[in-house]
């Protein structure tokens, strides 16, 4: 067997190794060091003791465990139940006005957090049964939950770019800057379907009721103030000195943690055993990403090492393949990868796979990561993973089976495909800001 052929062999190896639930982290290293020892010999414990290193001592992951402390933090100090109820009272009026108040919740507290579980999960909790109470379809009201807890995935400060800019060589700053308006965009049209669905079939998202509607504009302004602005100061205080290089995302990562520990303060609910787990949570997360690293470096350099990496651009070179028909073909694959794999499985194993085939097609690998950011989304709501739907199944009532918010789904999938379809059209979605702001 020739050496890309063991390349192949240990990547499909890889993969059904995570299938049947091995850690990813640890299987990538053990494939790495375990196939390394079989083309270099003993200088692959070498390298693996200077990745280690080389990773822990990274300045871009800097940022990772303090927006994950800010995310953590914010999600244990309660404040999601004053953001969905200040919300509620703001878009009263309009169609749809739970699921509007919940889709713009989600954004908002999905970019605080970052943590898609976390959203959903608390969301789940808040938001659908006010749905359902009100006379919701139960199907759109599970998909208004799952599709909106997984914008902090695109919307920066996204966690997931962080990794993409450490991986592929990319600006994070750029990247933040080329991210925010297809985040945006998806936001926009998932609001626009929930709304124009309403319109054209109001049993599915009735009008409150009078009394509902009559609040006080001043409670409604107090509401806002009190919860919808502090969040939405802190979160545009750390993007805005990203965006405006008045800070680096690591130093601006530092701003959002001690707003944080503000807001918390603030909001009374700051504590020793709230802090405790925010940190802890912190810890495990962070140690997480560091060795995912060191597993993919490793596995991608022993993968190219074996001609994984030139056996796979040969294929595709000899597809003759203009550039927009490789971005199509790559975006398919990253989606159906997405029905048995995380996103963390995607982004660390299979896209430095697509890196160097960039340059070949002259394609911008910022483009590339906002296309892929957005695809992601599928992975969480794609069966037979689909992770959101799992959240969202554990904790909702008894009426709401998962074929429901499965079908409840299938929508936001489409905006998702029809957001990609846009920005294909107009790459300027993504591009124009980062132009504008950095040339």
């Amino acid at each position: 067997m020739s050496d890309p052929q063991i390349g192949i062999l240990m990547l499909g190896m890889l993969v059904i190794l995570i299938m049947l639930g091995f850690p990813i982290a640890f299987t990538l290293i053990a494939m790495g060091v375990g196939f390394g020892y079989f083309a270099i010999g003993d200088i692959i414990f070498s390298l693996l003791v200077q990745r280690t290193y080389g990773v822990m001592s990274n300045d871009v992951l800097i940022a990772v465990p303090l927006f994950l402390f800010m995310g953590y933090l914010v999600e244990q100090a309660n404040i999601l139940d004053r953001l969905f109820y200040s919300l509620q009272l703001a878009a009263r009026g309009m169609p749809a006005s739970l699921a509007v108040a919940s889709l713009i919740t989600c954004a908002l507290f999905a970019t605080a957090t970052g943590i898609v579980g976390a959203v959903v999960t608390l969301m789940g909790l808040l938001a659908l049964p006010a749905m359902l109470k009100a006379g919701y379809d139960k199907r759109m009201s599970s998909g208004v939950i799952c599709a909106g807890g997984c914008l902090g995935i695109l919307i920066p400060p996204s966690i997931m770019l962080i990794l993409y800019g450490a991986m592929a060589g990319v600006s994070v700053v750029r990247l933040y800057a080329a991210a925010l308006f297809p985040g945006l965009l998806l936001a926009g049209l998932y609001i626009l379907y929930v709304m124009g669905r309403a319109m054209l079939n109001p049993q599915v998202a009735p009008k409150l009721s009078q009394a509902e509607l009559d609040v006080p504009r001043g409670q409604v302004y107090w509401q806002l103030l009190t919860s919808f602005v502090p969040l939405f100061v802190l979160i545009m205080a750390v993007l805005g000195a990203i965006l405006f290089g008045l800070a680096t995302p690591h130093e601006a990562a530092g701003i959002g943690a001690l707003g944080a520990i503000v807001l918390a303060a603030a909001y009374r609910q700051l504590n020793w055993p709230r802090l405790k787990e925010a940190v802890f949570l912190t810890a495990r997360t962070s140690a997480m990403v560091c060795w995912l690293f060191v597993g993919s470096w490793i596995f991608s350099s022993v993968f190219s090492l074996l001609g994984g990496h030139s056996l796979i651009e040969h294929w595709i070179d000899g597809m003759s393949l203009s550039p927009l028909q490789f971005l199509i073909l790559a975006q398919i694959l990253i989606f159906l990868l997405g029905w048995p794999l995380e996103w963390t499985e995607i982004i660390i194993i299979f896209v430095p796979i697509f890196l160097p085939l960039l340059q070949l097609f002259g394609i911008d690998p910022l483009f590339f990561g906002v296309l892929v950011a957005l695809n992601i989304q599928t992975s969480f709501l794609t069966p037979p993973m689909a992770m959101s739907a799992f959240y969202l199944k554990g904790i909702a009532p008894k009426g709401v089976q998962l074929g429901d918010i499965f079908l409840g789904i299938a929508p936001f999938l489409f905006m998702v495909f029809l957001a990609m379809a846009i920005l294909y059209m107009v790459p300027g979605i993504a591009l124009w800001l980062p132009e504008v702001l950095y040339g």
